[in-house]
């Protein structure tokens, strides 16, 4: 601990006498922060977030992992994470951003017997015991677009900042060309989605954090190596970027070597108005290829296990659209269809091939509780024909199956409602989840889970 405060002292110092820029910063505008120059443009911040969530499961019914393990009634489970959020301007479009993050706990029957979990936070979590590890290391470089042009029509082409975790408060250019190398999340570039996203703040469920059918680039933590250019251009935002495979399945190890393994990526995305109200509309595309196992080959086993058919050079591919449209001045909407060709083991995020979401939430502001929200939402994961018969015979997968069942597509249901009692950063949520068929077992199920989560931001 004395190491990680000496580290943080030194980084605060550095930051102190980092270069200051400003794309096209307005002369009567200023940022309120005490990190900030005369220019309002902010040096250096620190931030943080803990999250603690408790679970409960009063199901009828029990549920089997692949190790044929049963699961009594009334089960609980709880989570915690804690990160630090430490952003630094290096020089003229230039950040670099650290994220410390510590965990500990696990999900309900350690998430096995269902597709979609029911808490997105686990996603993060390797180990029960409290562990310290890097979640984030990467680099941010942007280039301003347009800019002469906006000049000389008059016109300021920057956008305003607020200070925010991994976020320095400034101004960055309308039209850019960005690039991110280092470690960090997938999920923090593409697939994004203003209504459900965050477990920590909105909805828990895994089929609600991203598209279930997108195997995505992880480690077991759910971070990877990754290169990405962006370049924003009016209402039109292009990704394309490439990332580390683990070495195994689910693994905590990521292969660093991209001529064996690397997941490559694609986004399109565009802003729209329907009935003057914003919204945004999303094409993601994923080609992954490792030493990964075949369902085809795996189904003329006698002992079905998808490792036993791994390959070096296997591939998957698959698309999703992501939507979200505000509705009215206090509701919006979001919809997630995903797809992947199925032929190849769940190699990092869940066990679907293809999927649906859809949902809307609520701002407090339309019963004058500004900072509530809640939302309602409804997903269903489907397998591949390849995958369901592998299933269906009883084969292992990361987290279903393991012996002979009856097939049925996985429906999942949420409601949740936050809470802020308090002027501080503090806010306090009630979910309820109801899971159907619950690892694509018609037999197993319905599995109800009620959640309680505390969220405080520093």
């Amino acid at each position: 601990m004395k190491l990680t405060a000496s580290l943080l002292l030194l980084f605060c110092c550095h930051a102190s006498m980092a270069q200051q820029y400003d794309f096209t910063k307005p002369q009567d505008r200023s940022i309120n922060t005490d990190n900030a120059n005369a220019s309002g443009i902010e040096r250096f911040n620190i931030k943080a977030q803990t999250t603690y969530i408790y679970q409960y499961m009063p199901s009828k019914s029990f549920i089997r992992d692949s190790s044929k393990h049963g699961f009594d009634d009334g089960e609980s489970a709880n989570t915690i994470s804690a990160t630090l959020f430490a952003g630094l301007r290096l020089w003229k479009g230039a950040e670099v951003y650290v994220n410390p993050e510590v965990t500990s706990g696990a999900g309900l029957s350690s998430d096995m017997g269902i597709a979609a979990p029911s808490n997105g936070e686990t996603f993060h979590i390797s180990k029960p015991q409290l562990t310290l590890f890097l979640a984030r290391a990467y680099f941010r470089q942007t280039f301003a677009l347009r800019n002469k042009r906006a000049r000389k029509l008059g016109y300021v082409n920057s956008t305003e900042l607020a200070s925010a975790p991994n976020q320095l408060a400034g101004y960055e250019p309308k039209d850019y060309l960005r690039f991110y190398i280092g470690k960090l999340s997938l999920r923090d570039l593409y697939d994004r989605n203003g209504v459900a996203n965050n477990p920590r703040t909105q909805f828990l469920n895994w089929a609600f954090m991203n598209n279930t059918a997108w195997d995505m680039a992880s480690d077991t933590r759910g971070y990877t190596y990754n290169f990405t250019t962006e370049v924003q251009l009016g209402k039109m935002n292009y990704k394309a970027g490439i990332a580390a495979m683990p070495t195994t399945a689910n693994g905590a190890v990521l292969d660093a070597d991209i001529s064996q393994s690397f997941s490559a990526l694609a986004e399109v995305s565009r802003q729209v108005t329907i009935n003057k109200r914003a919204g945004i509309i999303r094409l993601t595309g994923f080609y992954n290829t490792a030493n990964m196992g075949i369902y085809a080959n795996a189904n003329t086993l006698p002992i079905r296990h998808i490792i036993l058919t791994r390959q070096n050079g296997t591939a998957k591919y698959g698309v999703g659209l992501n939507m979200q449209q505000e509705l009215s001045n206090t509701i919006s909407s979001f919809l997630r269809i995903g797809w992947n060709d199925g032929k190849t083991e769940t190699w990092s995020f869940t066990e679907a091939d293809q999927s649906l979401s859809l949902g809307i939430a609520a701002n407090g502001k339309g019963w004058k509780r500004a900072s509530d929200h809640m939302g309602i939402a409804f997903a269903i994961n489907a397998l591949s024909a390849e995958h369901k018969t592998y299933i269906e015979r009883g084969g292992y997968g990361q987290n279903i199956g393991g012996s002979p069942q009856t097939y049925s597509p996985e429906m999942i249901g949420e409601l949740y409602y936050s809470y802020k009692p308090l002027k501080k950063s503090l806010w306090l949520s009630g979910s309820y989840q109801l899971c159907v068929n619950p690892g694509y077992y018609s037999i197993n199920g319905p599995l109800s889970f009620f959640s309680i989560r505390a969220h405080i931001e520093l």
